[in-house]
């Protein structure tokens, strides 16, 4: 796999994961009942960014190595894929 097409996969997998990643553990102003003024009620009181950086680094490390090792495996080839149409 070349390089920069291995960064952008990569790329691809951690964005989607911290979509997937940051609302867990979140906890909104409202429900702490410390709003701060001029921001809304259900913005975050406490994000834990670099929490879930490392977290969304982590899935995507695994992720990653998964798609990797799928792509340059010999065993795997779109002949074995169940589900693709045959022409």
């Amino acid at each position: 796999m070349a390089l920069p097409l291995a960064f952008g996969i990569f790329f691809v997998i951690w964005w989607i994961t911290l979509f997937a990643v940051m609302p867990f553990g979140i906890k909104t102003q409202q429900e702490e009942q410390s709003i701060v003024p001029g921001t809304a009620e259900s913005a975050p009181a406490n994000p834990h960014l670099l929490r879930t950086m490392l977290i969304t680094t982590a899935i995507s490390c695994v992720l990653f190595a998964v798609a990797h090792w799928a792509y340059v495996s010999p065993d795997i080839t779109l002949d074995s894929v169940p589900f693709l149409p045959r022409f």
